[in-house]
């Protein structure tokens, strides 16, 4: 399987949404993550801790995704047009991660719109760093979403401190035992289940 994480759009959970994707995809078959991001944020933070996939950049993992099962590719923050769709074309499926805020903002419009245009039947919408309640802008921005047709990820990530803390010693969040990187972990994990659903390689 083949999975790409990409936004037009900064800070909006692609490097951590990779990171635990390949984590759980791991425990099913080799898996490789193609760190594509210039700032290599993936391993330089594998060398701070550990990671329990095989990580590469964009230039050795031409060679190498033939002997993996699973790959899962996090692209640079703001990919080019050209770029945006040669990912986009190529996997099973294109995740685009999206911090709750109004749906009319330049940058997800723009997203959406390359992603409707290339692969319409292979992208899906993943709400990350959602506010618990009563904050009420990852329920209002789901509603937006889905009033306009726009596939979207039943689960959903939550803003929790327990990302930045296992990001921080190199680690992802499974590693950790206490309550909120349980539950972290945990929606990943329902998150993985749909995206084992919904590929198609």
């Amino acid at each position: 399987m083949f999975v790409t994480v990409a936004s037009y759009k900064g800070g909006v959970g692609k490097t951590t949404t990779a990171v635990h994707l390949a984590t759980y995809f791991q425990d099913l078959g080799p898996t490789i993550l193609i760190d594509g991001d210039p700032n290599r944020c993936v391993s330089i933070m594998a060398k701070r801790g550990g990671m329990p996939f095989t990580i590469a950049d964009e230039r050795e993992g031409l060679y190498t995704v033939r002997n993996y099962q699973h790959v899962i590719v996090d692209t640079e923050a703001r990919p080019g047009a050209a770029d945006f769709e040669d990912l986009a074309r190529g996997c099973d499926l294109l995740i685009i991660p999206t911090v709750p805020a109004s749906m009319d903002t330049d940058v997800l419009i723009l997203t959406l719109a390359a992603a409707q245009k290339l692969v319409p039947d292979k992208y899906r919408v993943l709400l990350t760093k959602v506010p618990p309640p009563p904050e009420s802008e990852g329920p209002a921005l789901r509603s937006e979403l889905k009033a306009g047709e726009v596939p979207v990820f039943k689960a959903e990530i939550p803003r929790l401190k327990a990302f930045e803390h296992a990001a921080a010693a190199g680690f992802p969040v499974s590693n950790f035992g206490d309550e909120r990187s349980r539950r972290a972990w945990e929606a990943y994990r329902a998150v993985a289940k749909e995206i084992e659903k919904y590929a198609k390689p």
